[in-house]
């Protein structure tokens, strides 16, 4: 980030958030492509059971991630539009919250039935989707290319904005739309909420019950 640390010295501020935006820019692109690769492997697994256990791993990784950069994002008081940051600490919550909320785009288009059981019951992950697509629409990161679009069709897909009329999912193909219905898919839907039920009782067990000794007994 020469450029970027170049900047401070000439203290033009507009030329600063241009340059160092333009090479974040061009970050994000290489990263992008490693998240599509990567959700690629994941739609070629073609096992919905498999896809359903990284899908509900992903996710919450994603949200904790999401939420854990934006409490830096705030206690730095930096608005979206703001000059790109410098310090270390703030530029790596910047990228997670663009990066990550453009990843989630991608993996609810492709998996919306999936991203649709988990999104639709959490009002928490709602609310830091919203504030996550606000940051990104005015970061100027997004602007004018093929992930802004991603951007607006996930709104739409997740009902975070009205869907436009001629509104298509591209991803979405005939087995999404059998799986909304498909006993297959509501039985796995079952035995994955057994399955956390479960491990929620193993948890409780493991912790067991707590003895405390008054100060007279010891």
């Amino acid at each position: 980030m020469l450029l970027c640390i170049l900047c401070v010295f000439v203290g033009v501020q507009p030329v600063s958030v241009c340059v160092c935006v333009c090479v974040y820019k061009r970050l994000f692109e290489t990263k992008r492509k490693d998240q599509l690769n990567a959700l690629k492997n994941l739609v070629e697994l073609n096992d919905i059971n498999q896809q359903y256990k990284i899908i509900d791993i992903m996710l919450k990784g994603l949200f904790k991630v999401l939420e854990d950069s934006r409490a830096v994002l705030m206690a730095a008081n930096l608005q979206p539009d703001d000059p790109f940051p410098l310090d270390d600490k703030v530029k790596e919550a910047y990228s997670h919250v663009v990066e990550n909320t453009a990843f989630f785009g991608d993996v609810a288009l492709r998996f919306p039935r999936i991203v649709h059981h988990y999104y639709d019951r959490n009002a928490d992950w709602g609310g830091l989707l919203r504030w996550g697509l606000r940051f990104c629409n005015l970061t100027g990161v997004f602007a004018g290319g093929a992930h802004q679009h991603v951007l607006t069709l996930m709104s739409q897909e997740l009902g975070i904005t009205e869907k436009s009329p001629d509104f298509i999912n591209p991803y979405r193909t005939e087995r999404d739309d059998m799986l909304h219905t498909a006993e297959a898919f509501r039985k796995i839907m079952r035995e994955e909420e057994k399955r956390r039920r479960k491990e929620e009782k193993r948890k409780e067990i493991r912790k067991g019950p707590r003895i405390s000794r008054s100060r007279t007994e010891l």
